[in-house]
């Protein structure tokens, strides 16, 4: 397939999970979509069938996971499904979800990208249009970082440090294309510690949270029964959230993201800023690229209009 190209999913697909902070059986399905419509959740639960964009100026919440917002309608825990959308190559797909979240699945990408999977992808008419980065930028809170600077590819390095003995400091530099998402991230699922699910349950919070769709830690070990899917499953679980926030920029990132213990509301601050400083940025269209693999890199671009600013 053509990368300068924009894909949807070739035909309707479907699934049922729980909701992570709801505990209610949900129903989502993906639907192709029109070119240059981009992500687009539905509300189908709610009687006037609400639209919400997955674009950086809905975000309305980034505690414990990123939740979109239109019209007073809201959609919560999209970055698993975002992700997965970004890694594929998806640009265009419509969400229907008959709950206020995305069902939360086994607590990574993989159940999403068998989804895509089984749908099959299509190109369409319109070239993508890719966010190139042209001048380094960074956000800060305390010892927490994430820079953005040039490069010829979208690559990550992140680094987590947790004063816990099974995580300790761990780190990954990947890039990212469908190949290195499927094969190295998308099955990475979310974790948290013993003593802090079950203060969210004490607070009426996570309550669709389980061994299913986490990992979940205490002081000294893994309680899953299957342990780890990779010895550094927390940060490769950090980098797709990563990936999933980076997303709602609405077009897919060329640039090298250098992370350092961030969490959703930083990342959504970096992605603010880069919208917010237009002279460290341009939009372009790649004509030709080396085939999909860890050494894919553009050859030409063309500028192209910015985007306004969140």
């Amino acid at each position: 397939m053509d990368t300068w190209l924009q894909r949807t999913i070739r035909r309707e697909i479907g699934c049922t999970g729980v909701g992570l902070h709801t505990g209610r059986q949900i129903s989502l399905k993906l639907k192709p979509a029109d070119p240059e419509s981009g992500v687009r959740f539905i509300r189908a639960d709610l009687d006037s069938r609400p639209e919400i964009p997955a674009r950086l100026e809905c975000v309305s919440d980034t505690r414990l996971a990123t939740t979109l917002a239109e019209g007073g309608n809201r959609i919560a825990t999209v970055e698993h499904l975002t992700a997965a959308f970004a890694g594929m190559g998806i640009d265009n797909v419509t969400v229907e979800v008959d709950g206020p979240e995305v069902p939360i699945m086994d607590g990574s990408a993989g159940p999403f990208v068998a989804l895509i999977n089984d749908a099959g992808v299509r190109e369409q008419s319109c070239p993508r249009n890719y966010i190139i980065i042209e001048k380094p930028l960074s956000v800060r809170e305390g010892e927490k970082s994430v820079e953005i600077a040039p490069a010829s590819r979208f690559e990550i390095k992140y680094t987590i440090d947790f004063d816990h003995p099974l995580l300790r400091r761990q780190s990954l530099s990947t890039s990212v294309s469908k190949r290195t998402f499927q094969k190295r991230i998308c099955r990475a699922r979310t974790f948290g510690f013993l003593k802090e699910v079950e203060y969210l349950w004490n607070s009426g919070l996570a309550l669709g949270g389980s061994l299913e769709n986490a990992v979940v830690i205490d002081e000294t070990r893994v309680l899953n029964e299957g342990g780890l899917r990779y010895p550094d499953e927390f940060v490769r679980h950090k980098i797709l959230d990563f990936i999933g926030d980076v997303s709602l920029l609405g077009l897919p990132l060329v640039g090298e993201c250098t992370v350092y213990k961030s969490g959703h509301a930083l990342n959504h601050s970096l992605i603010r800023k880069l919208f917010d400083s237009p002279t460290h940025y341009r939009i372009g269209r790649i004509e030709e690229i080396i085939p999909d693999t860890d050494r894919s890199a553009p050859r030409r671009l063309y500028p192209l209009a910015r985007p306004a600013a969140a």
